[in-house]
């Protein structure tokens, strides 16, 4: 079918909003790169993606945007064979990044040319609701060099922590709660997850120490650990540590950091390295190899749970479709959306009730994007100078002496 087929592919790097939070890597900077992917059909019919926003993806989407003219928003195997022309040999990172951000544009350019909903494209849906959790950050009160604190305010403390989290679930109604880990002492964050469960004592609780625990570190810890929370997210970095960790505890751990693609699902599966995989369709080559990751989870019987990054509705609204038509979801997913004040949708953000996204109504994915907010979010990018995400750099704005260092403890 002619109107199937791809008439232009256009790319627009945009720049949002964040919040200084912290993580193992330092301090997230003022701004946010994401880009936002239109694939346009010869029917005039226009298919939403984001991704990321660093130069090097961008760089690889202006060479993968030209070839896609004339290729159907069906040929999925046509757009893994031109993507792959324009990554350099040994880059296998870049390519499923690549292939992630056009496809979900194709899905949702075949879904309004269809009259389908991304979720039924992918199989159907199997859950009204999707559930996310309370995602939790340390925190400074304000970026170096601002007036004054945002409305979160400074998180160091188990005190504050537990503030941030009464106010995130008060506006959003997450039933789990997730510590994004790796910064203070061990001994302080674990502190920190006690509060939270004093305060919530029936919430699903999580920590990511973002891979700065060393394995001896980690498996030290597990006592604290043991009865609190519902898994362990990347406490110590690579295969190898994270076996030893998982050997050491009945707590299942979870990765986004030492199974990030196919080739690492074998020699993690042989090493007992981790019972939880958090997918991301950004990185994992786009939805239908999101799809085929939970079926591998299944046959193996891992646990499987949904990864997030600073995003916009685009992708939100992607990842709500994707979870809806998963059958094996075992964990509430993440999301940084509360932390975004920005949005790229029509209508504002994507309301969650209850900790929870309905699939948004309406065919593909079911949203339409802001032409005036792209602008001024594309402006951000073009006076704000940022072309690459250094967490390290803004950290040292505020800590001098701070190196990026993993593992840390």
């Amino acid at each position: 079918m002619s109107d199937l087929r791809i008439a232009e592919a256009r790319i627009t790097p945009i720049a949002f909003a964040d919040p200084p939070l912290l993580n193992n890597a330092g301090c997230h900077q003022p701004y946010a790169l994401r880009s936002i992917i239109e694939v346009e059909t010869e029917a005039r019919v226009i298919g939403l993606g984001e991704s990321y926003g660093g130069r090097s993806v961008l760089d690889g989407l202006a060479r993968l945007a030209p070839l896609l003219t004339g290729l159907k928003v069906t040929d999925l195997n046509g757009l893994w064979s031109a993507a792959r022309t324009v990554v350099s040999e040994g880059d296998s990172a870049l390519l499923p990044r690549l292939v992630g951000a056009v496809e979900v544009a194709m899905w949702d350019a075949l879904g309004k040319s269809t009259g389908q909903r991304v979720c039924d494209l992918l199989g159907g849906q199997v859950r009204q609701r999707v559930p996310y959790s309370a995602y939790l950050f340390y925190k400074f009160g304000r970026h170096a060099g601002a007036d004054a604190d945002d409305s979160w305010g400074e998180v160091l403390t188990p005190e504050a922590l537990v503030e941030e989290a009464r106010t995130m679930i008060n506006l959003y109604g997450f039933k789990a709660i997730k510590l994004k880990a790796g910064i203070l002492d061990p001994e302080a964050e674990i502190a920190g997850l006690e509060a939270l469960r004093v305060a919530f004592p029936q919430a699903p609780l999580r920590i990511d120490p973002n891979g700065g625990w060393r394995a001896e570190t980690a498996i030290k810890l597990l006592p604290r650990l043991e009865n609190l929370i519902e898994y362990l997210e990347d406490p110590t970095p690579g295969l190898d540590g994270m076996a030893a960790v998982q050997a050491a505890t009945g707590i299942p751990l979870a990765t986004n950091m030492c199974i990030i693609s196919p080739e690492h699902l074998p020699p993690g599966i042989a090493r007992d390295s981790c019972r939880v995989i958090l997918s991301d369709h950004h990185y994992w080559g786009g939805l239908a190899a999101s799809r085929e990751l939970a079926r591998i989870c299944a046959v193996w019987g891992l646990g499987l749970s949904m990864h997030s990054n600073s995003h916009l509705g685009i992708s939100l609204a992607a990842m709500t479709h994707l979870a809806a038509a998963t059958p094996n979801l075992t964990y509430d997913c993440d999301t940084h959306s509360p932390w975004q004040t920005d949005e790229v949708i029509e209508g504002g953000k994507l309301v969650f009730k209850e900790g929870e996204l309905e699939v948004p109504d309406g065919p593909g994915l079911g949203v339409t994007l802001d032409r005036s907010e792209l602008q001024r979010l594309h402006r951000n990018y073009l006076e704000h100078g940022y072309e690459q995400r250094d967490d390290a750099a803004e950290m040292r704005r505020h800590w001098p002496d701070w190196s990026f260092a993993r593992p840390r403890f």
